[in-house]
């Protein structure tokens, strides 16, 4: 009896490690699914840019092209003003940031630290803002910003960019919550206004936060065509995406001269997301944590 169960019953760990084993079988094959059809239309972006438009017409897209050939992003750079577009990018995303941090350090430094009437309701109001189309909001924001004298300058852009979004609210009051109220107290005795206690003690220590939304927000920013396109019409006035349209047209458009300027728009946001990666997950996971 001893032999026959000693050979013939097998043993959970046994089940157990095939198991295991075949999950982390699955589990690669499914990662490296999801990494091809990510990176398989950048491949072919970037192998298209570097060919003419004969050969995207007869070639095989995954065909290697001759990396030598950059008649593209010559065309890219002069007809493109694709510089000029990057200068304007950047000037708009630094502005937005800036008045982004504070908005949102701010608001939820007050929603956190104080209570008032209505303060239920406001949070209540970020989330409904959340939850409305943005083309709802469109209805009535453009209007108010065309009264306000800022179409077709980069001011409207940056008045909506600069807005506090329910995301900020989130991250910023978790952070928030972690600082103790007695560093307050201990200011406001030593004659600190409400100001002075969130710019030197409160902001200094959400810089975690701080970076992490910054660079989110960057990112969203540079590949934002929607609002550029409709609120800065002018060609002196265009973004590193909406120097895109002048390629994707039908009278001017070519599909190698469009993938160049792809991926010369793509590389920015690459690399600010591969440089500070590290950055946006510190932040995130430090502001999840609650002790």
């Amino acid at each position: 009896m001893k032999l026959q169960n000693s050979v013939g019953t097998v043993k959970p760990s046994v089940i157990n490690g095939k198991h295991v084993r075949i999950t982390s079988v699955l589990s690669y094959i499914i990662m490296c699914i999801i990494t091809v059809i990510v990176f398989l239309p950048i491949i072919i972006t970037v192998f298209a840019s570097f060919k003419t438009a004969a050969q995207i017409g007869i070639d095989f897209p995954l065909k290697m092209p001759s990396f030598s050939y950059l008649e593209n992003y010559i065309t890219v750079f002069t007809r493109g003003k694709i510089l000029l577009g990057f200068k304007n990018s950047v000037l708009i995303v630094v502005v937005s940031l800036v008045l982004n941090t504070f908005l949102g350090s701010m608001t939820a430094f007050t929603l956190n630290r104080f209570n008032f009437r209505f303060k239920k309701v406001i949070m209540a109001l970020f989330v409904i803002g959340m939850v409305i189309p943005v083309y709802v909001t469109e209805i009535a924001r453009f209007p108010l910003l065309h009264s306000l004298g800022v179409y077709n300058t980069m001011f409207a852009p940056i008045i909506i960019y600069a807005a506090t979004d329910l995301m900020q609210i989130y991250i910023y009051t978790q952070f928030v919550e972690k600082i103790s109220v007695s560093l307050d107290e201990s200011a406001m005795l030593d004659g600190c206004s409400y100001f002075g206690i969130f710019f030197r003690i409160i902001f200094p220590l959400l810089l975690p936060a701080t970076a992490t939304l910054g660079i989110i927000k960057a990112v969203d920013i540079m590949n934002d065509m929607y609002i550029p396109y409709l609120y800065m019409p002018s060609s002196k006035l265009r973004t590193m995406t909406t120097t895109l349209m002048d390629f994707s047209s039908s009278r001017a458009g070519s599909w190698e001269i469009l993938s160049a300027a792809i991926i010369v728009v793509l590389i920015p946001t690459v690399f600010i997301y591969i440089v500070f990666q590290k950055f946006i997950f510190a932040g995130i996971v430090a502001g999840a944590v609650k002790e």
